[in-house]
């Protein structure tokens, strides 16, 4: 599953990207959360928490429902 999640974000880094922002997969917890680091413009933007929820998070759980959530870490 981890695997799985880890091409995910590969997939969803190009959006981020595109408005200097970047993404990296940290870890699958066994609560089933999906643990992210938000970087670049996207580490101190203002719409950080909804470019999660509704970008990644989204994304994530539309091909992994089992996910619990999406978070990002410092």
């Amino acid at each position: 599953m981890e695997d799985n999640i880890k091409a995910a974000v590969e997939n969803i880094r190009p959006y981020l990207q595109r408005d200097g922002g970047d993404i990296e997969f940290i870890e699958y917890t066994p609560e089933k959360m999906v643990r992210v680091k938000l970087q670049g413009r996207c580490a101190g933007c203002p719409g950080a928490k909804m470019t999660l929820k509704n970008v990644v998070e989204k994304v994530l759980r539309e091909e992994y429902p089992d996910i619990a959530g999406v978070e990002s870490v410092e």
